[in-house]
């Protein structure tokens, strides 16, 4: 069975910084924003944690293209750096890496936190290093404390704010997989959202057994109405939950063999002539590039 190529080269490689083209040029309020005062932070305190990504050096310039960490270059430059790590591109790729980085999940970040700390790191030094007040770090350490590991699980790619948890962690844990159930397949996994799940749970499927109190300028009429809203799109999350792999199935299914229809210039031409609005409505199908719209 044949290797798949790396991307990178594996080993990191010393580059000049005065060797490396940015490939695009940033807004000059970069470096007033907190992401630029968190990098610079991060590294005075411990280095450079992710090395740039650049393209190998021009034959005639021995200049590198930069395809990821414009922030960081920028930084880098102006703490005094003369030399940065750098993994070089193995391919010619014409797109930018950096539309490609999966960046951290909320969880990702709380156990890699937990993780220093349970190797000594103070939370004032890794506060110190991130640019943040400690207490931002205390609440992302103890991020999980009281969510049950289904929720967790189901939270695992993606970013939201501590908030959340803060309303997950007053609910019971089959009232916690209920919620994260609904944020997750809304999409939308705010606390506003949250709070107002947390004002539509039952006494007895809170940790306390005491109603939350209510949301500001929400009257009981609308609470009432939430609640049975919410219970109904329980209800038709489930449905949806147990067809959902074979509909996909078909679709995909479906999609393939419009495709193969539509490649017959005659078929196209007949139902061109006969329901064209039927033959705009197969060509929309076909081209359609995700089934999660």
């Amino acid at each position: 069975m044949s290797k798949i190529p790396l991307g990178f080269i594996a080993e990191p490689l010393s580059v000049p910084l005065d060797a490396i083209l940015p490939s695009r040029k940033l807004p000059a309020t970069v470096i007033t924003s907190v992401k630029y005062r968190q990098i610079c932070a991060s590294i005075k305190d411990i280095g450079l944690i992710e090395p740039l990504s650049v393209t190998a050096a021009d034959k005639t310039s021995k200049q590198h293209l930069l395809l990821d960490g414009h922030v960081r270059l920028i930084a880098l430059t102006e703490l005094g750096y003369e030399v940065a790590p750098c993994l070089v591109a193995t391919d010619d790729e014409a797109f930018t890496y950096n539309s490609r980085v999966n960046r951290l999940s909320t969880i990702e970040e709380h156990r890699m936190i937990r993780r220093a700390i349970d190797r000594g790191v103070s939370p004032d030094h890794l506060a110190t290093a991130l640019s943040v007040d400690v207490s931002h770090i205390i609440k992302k350490a103890s991020l999980l404390d009281g969510i049950c590991p289904e929720a967790a699980e189901m939270l695992k790619d993606r970013q939201f704010s501590t908030d959340v948890a803060r309303m997950l962690r007053k609910m019971k844990p089959t009232r916690q997989i209920e919620c994260v159930e609904l944020l997750v397949s809304a999409n939308n996994i705010t606390v506003p959202y949250a709070e107002a799940l947390l004002v539509a749970t039952p006494p007895d499927l809170l940790v306390d057994g005491k109603k939350t109190q209510k949301l500001t300028r929400v009257t009981p009429e609308q609470i009432s109405r939430m609640e049975r809203e919410m219970a109904n799109l329980q209800g038709q999350y489930k449905l949806v939950e147990q067809t959902y792999a074979d509909d996909v199935l078909n679709l995909v299914l479906a999609k393939g063999y419009l495709n193969k229809l539509l490649g017959n210039k005659a078929v196209v031409r007949f139902l061109g002539q006969k329901t064209p609005e039927l033959l705009s409505e197969f060509e929309l199908i076909a081209q359609t590039q995700s089934l999660d719209h």
